[in-house]
């Protein structure tokens, strides 16, 4: 659903690849966790997916389309939820969720809308609340609805757990297994190897653009995650 074929992406000002080579795939109902520090290549890959990036040489697909050739059909088959979820603060969740709908092409009775709301696990009282009095995790929780309305395919997410509280971050999860179960295909650059390691299918470490390691579910389970990191940031 989500594939970067040998992926390759410099910019001017920097010495160094971006993004070198880089060739990953995340299938129907799996997370996979990006992780590495900043400078990585983590959002760039994103980025590209997003087609906010043109890549210097390589593809990025998502559901077989090329982003670059297909930009707008592969806008609708996708949904981004960046480290601040930016929506218009004088709306409410349930008009924000309507507004962005509508753009993809969607359009819900307001008892949809709350269902979708719901289903984010967004209070019913906030339903109408205006969001610039949301927090950060009730913000993310409109931004998984308004996916969910979208019908998107696959999810692509940058940092989503960043400041978030331990239970608002175990909220999240939670919802992330349940878009999993529905067979998004999910790929989330982050710095949180606890997160990672409990709601990744497969675990990349990104290091100077290139993918240093990837681990499967199985290979977490007994492996120090943050040893290995540590190690590979060293060398």
């Amino acid at each position: 659903m989500l594939t970067t074929e040998a992926l390759t992406k410099r910019f001017p000002s920097a010495a160094a690849l971006a993004v070198d080579n880089l060739t990953l795939n995340v299938a129907p109902g799996e997370l996979f966790a990006l992780l590495g520090p900043n400078g990585a290549g983590k959002t760039t890959t994103i980025n590209c997916l997003l087609g906010f990036v043109t890549p210097d040489a390589g593809r990025a697909l998502i559901d077989g389309l090329d982003v670059t050739r297909e930009p707008l059909e592969t806008k609708r088959r996708v949904a981004y939820i960046p480290e601040q979820v930016n929506l218009y603060g004088y709306f409410s969740g349930v008009e924000n969720l309507a507004y962005f709908s509508e753009l993809a092409g969607h359009r819900y009775p307001d008892a949809g809308l709350r269902k979708f709301l719901a289903v984010a696990g967004l209070e019913p009282a906030a339903h109408d609340r205006r969001v610039a009095g949301y927090s950060k995790g009730m913000r993310q929780k409109v931004g998984i609805a308004i996916a969910l309305a979208k019908q998107a395919k696959a999810l692509l997410l940058d940092e989503p757990t960043s400041g978030l509280d331990p239970s608002a971050s175990h909220e999240f999860s939670q919802l992330l297994h349940q878009l999993r179960e529905q067979g998004l295909a999910i790929l989330m650059a982050t710095h949180d190897l606890f997160r990672a390691k409990q709601d990744a299918t497969r675990v990349g470490i990104m290091r100077h653009g290139r993918l240093a390691h990837i681990l499967t579910a199985d290979e977490l389970g007994h492996t120090d995650l943050e040893k290995l990191y540590l190690e590979t940031m060293g060398n």
